[in-house]
């Protein structure tokens, strides 16, 4: 029976050491190994921005279709395309001869309005006036003569030296006297309320009207001449001499590109960060132009679910055209003090996400999940997962295992970078 034990224990002992020796070798074939070459960069703390690239469709600052308001023929056009125009100036003549003679009538009935109007205010109310203030007068002293006249038959009656009957006819013409009395007093108040009212407002009215129509007529003329309503460059002109303009269709178009506003549509949660105001960039013929945002729609598109915004840069030399593509780089905001790695330093799991190589003091490469927030050229904000300080792999990391052996080495010179790129 202890033969047996001891005959059985024989290869278990003799596999222990063998996997003993194996797992030494292993670990001094792992102390042998060379380690692995890397470059380096410590995370640091600093500003970065969060910057919004998109592609958007340039537009002019400003345009306009001009549509003549009457209907006439085009006695001729003085622009062509591409020409430079100002606000207020003459762009083409449409015929007006019947529209000038409408006008220099409705000029002659005016003035006529005015001068019954002024004869109205002036000679005959006054004339009027001043009549029937003297009928008044001469009415009042009849009637006052007729009163005494009355009053001294009456007492002579009474003396037994004058008949009744003189004394009735006395009465009978004060009587008169006093009717014609008020009569021409009521014809002087109504000169001097209402009938002077009435008569100046009826000649006032007169004239307004022939007025109104005297400008009307005098505007007609005026559209005559169709004139540019901004400062741009003439982009259309469809008619020529001769044709017939209607009124309300396009006679020319005119956009100004002194300015552009390239339009984009941005994804809701990238907008957010939008304000009017902030910079951007779009690519011009000589570089990157400086502009701004001046327009954040307030609605979501619902069939892209995507942000309208404008952004507005001056056009040098006129040389970006409305209607072509170009990508605009808008400055949402400024993270002031952020956790900030280069982008090399980013690789990503197997299974998600993404992670950096860090190197720990004891010279181990130690791989690190990480949080990515914003981006800004070959810089990245870490959210979570690497302190300032820390050395993170920037240049071979890619198939690091997680505490491999690493040796550090500095990065070729820019200088030798750039001979090698001029080779």
């Amino acid at each position: 029976m202890l033969n047996m034990k001891l005959t059985l224990a024989a290869p278990l002992a003799i596999l222990l050491l063998l996997a003993s020796s194996c797992s030494k070798k292993e670990e001094k074939e792992a102390e042998n190994e060379a380690p692995t070459p890397v470059q380096v960069e410590e995370a640091r703390r600093g500003p970065i921005d969060r910057i919004i690239v998109s592609d958007a469709v340039l537009y002019p600052l400003n345009q306009a279709n001009v549509t003549p308001k009457i209907s006439a023929p085009v006695r001729r056009v003085l622009v062509n395309r591409g020409d430079h125009v100002k606000a207020g100036q003459v762009l083409a003549e449409l015929e007006s001869r019947d529209l000038a003679a409408a006008a220099n009538e409705s000029k002659s009935q005016y003035d006529q309005a005015q001068a019954a109007y002024q004869a109205a205010t002036g000679a005959t109310l006054v004339d009027e006036k001043t009549k029937s203030q003297a009928d008044v007068a001469s009415a009042q002293q009849a009637l006052e003569a007729a009163k005494k006249l009355y009053e001294n038959r009456v007492e002579l009656v009474k003396q037994g030296a004058l008949a009744q009957k003189l004394a009735d006819d006395a009465k009978v013409a004060m009587v008169q006297a006093q009717s014609q009395f008020d009569t021409v007093q009521r014809h002087l108040q109504t000169l001097n309320s209402v009938g002077q009212r009435e008569q100046i407002r009826g000649a006032q009215a007169q004239v307004d009207a022939a007025k109104a129509h005297y400008e009307n007529s005098a505007v007609q003329v005026a559209y005559s001449e169709v004139r540019s309503p901004i400062s741009g460059v003439i982009s259309d002109r469809p008619v020529y001499p001769g044709e017939m303009a209607a009124s309300g269709t396009a006679l020319i178009s005119i956009i100004d590109v002194s300015q552009v506003v390239a339009r984009t549509n941005v994804p809701v949660k990238e907008a957010a960060f939008i304000k009017v105001g902030s910079p951007a960039t779009l690519p011009g013929p000589d570089g990157d132009i400086a502009g701004k945002v001046v327009v954040v729609s307030p609605s979501v598109d619902p069939a892209t679910t995507t942000v309208e915004v404008w952004v507005q840069a001056p056009n040098p030399g006129e040389r970006m055209r409305p209607g072509a593509t170009v990508h605009v780089t808008i400055k949402a905001e400024t993270l002031k003090d952020v956790v900030i790695v280069p982008a090399a330093a980013l690789l990503n799991f197997d299974e998600g996400g993404q992670k950096v190589m860090v190197i720990g003091a004891d010279g181990l490469a130690h791989e690190r999940r990480i949080t990515v927030g914003v981006r800004q050229g070959d810089n990245v904000e870490i959210a979570t997962g690497v302190q300032e300080g820390e050395k993170v792999v920037v240049s071979g990391g890619l198939g690091l295992e997680d505490k491999a052996r690493v040796k550090i080495i500095e990065a070729p010179p820019a200088e030798a970078d750039d001979d090698e790129d001029k080779k």
